[in-house]
């Protein structure tokens, strides 16, 4: 695969700055018969002078690794790459040494010949997939080190890696695989091809992720259990998978949250797999393995074990992707969350999705969490999947999602539905893949508004079913504000614009809504609602009551 896409540096000036005159006058003091490269240069030991061929033929993972082993034992320097395609296995990485990829260098990860995932009787419970659960069966692999960095213009290749399904001996399915390490830099290199991911980070802490372009055929950055995270100026193409997902899995043998954590001034997508990096971003691809639309998201969960806490998400793009997901499932906390200037354009689910489930995958007594204090403005999205309403948002039963707001927000979705299909749930319309499990009422015909709860189930905004309102459904809330908001449909739809169960202090200030298509349609259907108000109505509800315009 090529990278053609255009430069987009800025012209340089024609005089010479100070580190170039540095550069060359410390040229021209060396003898006449050798210049000074960078290989030279006190704590850089190339991986070439270690007997790396750099043929893309060969196998240079015993170069890679020596020249590692020698920059440990100097006490810390850094391994570099010059142009060339290294094919390897396994790299261990080690404390207080950075790789350099340079412009021009490739690092193609092999068929066979990684180290095997190490035991880890956490896994074995299930808790978490396979994947999640072992690191050293990674292309770069780093456990309980510090001050690690993997820098420079190159190409991760991870081609020979597999996405995830299963282990055989030898393979290897993640690109970079950290645990329990800190102070981590990884800055500027692409990858494509990533494997079942990109990037596990698991226990990291100080954790800096800069200006990566990852093209990848399965999740790009896994943030579990992690602290103090910043991550930012990134391009992420995740069609088969997500895009970030912040996570608090239980493959430490603990509960650990993932906390202090800033993402911004990226973007994420769900182009064909290899156009963002080639420049052409194409759109063919129209299904996820799990058959809903592309991916390419940013997500909390589904491992979700420690608590969220304290974490800005702002100024990011979404394109041909689905939404923002929110999700405790397994017992975590999410708090303290700032999400904002967010734009979204083919957004193939529902641009902002919130769940607290009781999955309760974990050891025996995990209490169902919460989610509480989460603030979300600036948000404008367009053409949206019609299926969904823009906004989802459900507890379960004495467990209500708390103190949400949502501010400056504008949400154009394709809508197009009738009740008819609500009350049908046709086959055409609906994607059984999380309606596995046999729960009542999930396929097939049903009560329009008797939507199942489905509270053990893995959470995703189709789980439901096509669900009864265009622009809000919520159930077993408490303290929602809207504000400045407004939600269309470009397509006439019969459902009402907001769906409310079992719910508590609502309240809707200069709200624009789509009008159901049919005259004699509700806009609102509140159902168990204490406390409901717009700007010209006030309202409890005992049973169901259905407000008109």
């Amino acid at each position: 695969m090529s990278d053609c896409s255009p430069s987009g540096d800025l012209p340089r000036s024609n005089a010479p700055s100070f580190l170039t005159l540095t550069a060359t006058l410390t040229l021209i003091t060396m003898p006449k018969t050798r210049a000074t490269a960078m290989s030279d240069l006190p704590h850089f030991h190339s991986v070439r002078a270690h007997g790396a061929a750099g043929d893309g033929k060969k196998s240079d993972t015993a170069a890679i690794n020596r020249a590692i082993e020698a920059a440990s034992a100097a006490g810390g320097g850094t391994v570099f790459f010059p142009a060339g395609t290294y094919l390897s296995a396994t790299i261990r990485l080690r404390s207080n040494v950075t790789l350099h990829l340079d412009a021009g260098a490739t690092l193609l990860a092999a068929d066979t010949g990684y180290d095997e995932p190490e035991p880890n009787k956490w896994g074995d419970l299930k808790y978490q997939d396979f994947g999640h659960s072992h690191w050293a069966n990674s292309l770069i692999h780093g456990d309980s080190l510090e001050n690690i960095a993997i820098t420079g213009h190159g190409l991760i290749n991870g081609e020979g890696l597999n996405r995830g399904w299963g282990a055989t001996a030898g393979s290897g399915n993640k690109t970079i695989a950290l645990r329990l390490c800190r102070n981590v830099t990884l800055r500027d290199f692409r990858v494509y091809h990533g494997g079942h991911f990109a990037l596990l980070a698991t226990g990291v802490d100080n954790l800096t992720i800069d200006n990566l372009r990852i093209d990848t055929n399965r999740d790009a950055l896994d943030i579990d259990c992690c602290r103090h995270v910043r991550i930012s100026n990134c391009s992420l193409n995740t069609p088969n998978d997500d895009a970030i997902v912040l996570k608090t899995s239980y493959a430490l043998g603990a509960i650990r949250p993932t906390k202090h954590v800033t993402i911004t001034n990226c973007s994420v997508t769900g182009y064909d797999l290899g156009t963002l990096l080639d420049g052409t971003y194409q759109r063919t691809l129209a299904h996820s393995p799990d058959r809903d639309g592309p991916t390419g998201r940013i997500k909390f969960g589904t491992e979700s074990n420690g608590p969220f806490r304290n974490i800005t998400i702002s100024n990011i793009v979404f394109d041909r992707s689905r939404g923002i997901a929110l999700e405790s499932v397994d017992g975590a906390q999410i708090e303290d969350v700032a999400i904002s200037n967010i734009t979204m354009r083919d957004v193939s689910n529902a641009p902002l999705f919130i769940r607290l489930g009781n999955r309760a995958r974990g050891p025996k007594g995990t209490p169902v969490g919460s989610i509480k204090r989460i603030a979300i403005d600036n948000l404008a999205a367009s053409d949206a999947d019609g299926r969904f309403p823009a906004l989802i948002i459900s507890g379960i039963p004495g467990h209500d999602i708390e103190n949400i707001r949502l501010s400056n927000i504008r949400i154009e979705t394709r809508g197009g539905l009738t009740m008819r299909e609500i009350a049908g749930q046709p086959e055409t319309l609906v994607n059984p893949f999380f309606l596995r499990g046999g729960a009542p009422g999930v396929q097939g015909k049903r009560e329009p508004f008797a939507v199942p709860e489905r509270e053990n189930a893995y959470p995703e905004p189709s789980m439901f079913g096509l669900l009864p309102a265009t622009a809000l459904y919520a159930r077993h809330v408490k303290n929602l504000q809207l504000h400045n908001v407004e939600i269309l449909t470009t397509a006439p739809d019969e459902r009402p614009a907001v769906v409310l169960e079992s719910a508590e202090n609502i309240a809707l200030r200069n709200v624009t809504l789509p009008i159901p298509a049919k005259s004699k349609s509700a806009w609102a259907r509140l159902t168990a609602v204490r406390n409901f108000t717009t700007d010209d109505i006030a309202k409890t509800v005992t049973k169901t009551t259905e407000l008109k315009k």
